[in-house]
């Protein structure tokens, strides 16, 4: 089995393009017009079979989870290939053969003449040292039930890893959230032609374990996403000077909440920004900051003639309590670019005066990025978080259209959504974000790439990646306590 066209994907490469279910279901079909019968599925289970050699390369017993459509097929020319190689392969089939399409049917007729043991139903399951899932893949929309969920629970039973072919089953493609109770829990999954959004957002990172892709030689069109990739760093020039980085102004820190000002206000400096402003909606707030003397604190900078405003990158609400309610219709009249986050979000999805400043604002072709956690998002939809969570992507493109600005949805797999645009999945992060300020961080550290001269969605796209990639270097290094918000800037500006 040599000449591998297997890829891991990783965080540091791409971008990947996604698709969606029904793209994948229609490259499939123009692959399989173009190619000889059977040839595209004899492709795809042998690199199940590659796959299931280099990451258990110790196991001797492999159990094969196959179902009546083609992920099953996929299933059944990996046993093959794996029986071929020495394994002790047992396959399972769940599902009946009714309904088998033409290349699963050949597939397990290939198996059968070539002595794979193969028994129906789970009854017969033995100890496995690994457990390949190709039950259903993007074959159902339903939860799985019935035998379908029993051969899930025996393949999270045993302890054995599970690599899932496509899909875990019981995974939506789409949204990345489980489609009912029995859901499989994989080691590594191929995704296999295209790679599906799922497997990067909602409960999809963790349900997937390590992703790997393989295009099957085919070149999909209709990609209806993109997982981000690593930014390139731009140089700096000798010629250049603080002026030529832009200047930003966080304002926030509203009593009680100093922290949130002076995370986001560090966090736009650290970004590279050449001047950063911090103007506290508290006006008992001490002007210095002795940690980052840097830092230039101002009283109501908010209220600075319209001159200034529009020759700023602004990041508003972080810390910011009901205060910042009032010094929004000048920063959203005004302000060159607008990062609005926290309080800032609460006040607009209250107030419809707001709301129109704001689509007023992409009107003029003023650009805003709203950075929400899926409650705000809620909050802004007039909707509930489970919505929001249950099609992130699709939440976001609703956020991003309704208020013409560039739109970061927090959480696993933030997605970054610009109107008439395909959104970007972020595949950087973990939970060891999943502390007080690191919201705070991300807005602030945005505005200092976005003040720098690139475009709103350059800044959502890379300061979303960039801040994930430090909580995955911490937690590769053997963190495992969440890692504190002015912990992290200082980490992403070592970094």
């Amino acid at each position: 089995m040599h000449g591998m066209s297997l890829a891991l994907v990783a965080p540091d490469a791409g971008p990947w393009p996604l698709h969606s279910a029904a793209a994948s279901r229609a490259a499939e079909a123009a692959a399989l017009a173009a190619t000889p019968p059977h040839a595209l599925m004899q492709r795809a289970g042998l690199a199940v079979a590659r796959l299931a050699l280099a990451i258990a390369p110790h196991a001797q017993r492999v159990c094969v989870l196959a179902g009546p459509g083609n992920n099953g097929g996929d299933g059944l020319v990996a046993a093959l290939h794996l029986h071929r190689a020495g394994r002790q392969v047992q396959v399972l089939r769940i599902g009946g053969a009714a309904r088998m399409p033409a290349d699963a049917a050949d597939a397990l007729q290939c198996a059968r003449a070539a002595g794979v043991p193969i028994a129906d139903g789970t009854a017969a399951a033995a100890r496995a040292d690994l457990v390949i899932d190709a039950l259903l893949g993007l074959g159902t929309q339903r939860a799985p039930e019935g035998e379908f969920a029993q051969a899930i629970a025996l393949a999270q039973a045993g302890g054995a890893p599970v690599l899932a072919v496509d899909l875990p089953s019981g995974l939506h493609p789409d949204t990345g959230q489980p489609l009912g109770d029995a859901v499989v829990h994989a080691q590594a999954t191929l995704s296999l032609l295209t790679l599906k959004p799922g497997l990067f957002t909602g409960r999809g990172r963790d349900l997937a374990g390590a992703v790997w892709f393989d295009a099957l030689g085919v070149d999909a069109p209709g990609a209806t996403a993109e997982l981000a990739g690593a930014p390139a760093l731009a140089a700096r020039h000798h010629a250049q000077h603080k002026g030529s980085f832009g200047d930003v102004a966080v304002v926030g820190g509203a009593p009680g909440m100093a922290g949130a000002l002076r995370l986001a206000a560090r966090a736009a400096l650290a970004a590279g920004a050449g001047r950063v402003f911090a103007s506290a909606l508290d006006d008992s707030a001490p002007l210095l900051d002795p940690a980052w003397p840097e830092l230039m604190l101002r009283r109501q900078w908010w209220t600075a003639a319209p001159a200034v405003l529009s020759a700023t990158t602004v990041a508003c609400g972080c810390g910011g309590g009901d205060a910042v309610r009032a010094v929004l219709p000048p920063l959203l009249t005004h302000a060159a670019r607008l990062v609005l986050d926290a309080d800032a979000l609460n006040a607009l999805a209250a107030d419809s005066a707001l709301q129109t400043l704001l689509v007023a604002r992409a009107a003029r072709g003023r650009p805003t990025v709203l950075t929400p956690h899926p409650l705000e998002a809620a909050r802004l939809l007039g909707s509930t978080t489970a919505t929001v969570q249950g099609d992130r992507l699709a939440s976001a493109q609703a956020l991003a259209a309704r208020f013409g600005a560039v739109v970061v949805l927090k959480g696993s797999g933030s997605v970054v959504a610009v109107p008439g645009a395909l959104p970007s999945v972020n595949p950087t992060g973990n939970a060891l974000l999943a502390t007080a300020g690191t919201g705070d961080v991300l807005a602030g550290w945005i505005a200092g790439l976005w003040a720098q001269g690139t475009s709103a969605r350059t800044a959502a796209v890379e300061g979303t990646w960039w801040h994930g990639h430090e909580a995955d270097r911490a937690l590769a290094a053997g963190r495992r306590h969440a890692l504190r918000a002015a912990e992290l800037v200082d980490a992403m500006r070592a970094g």
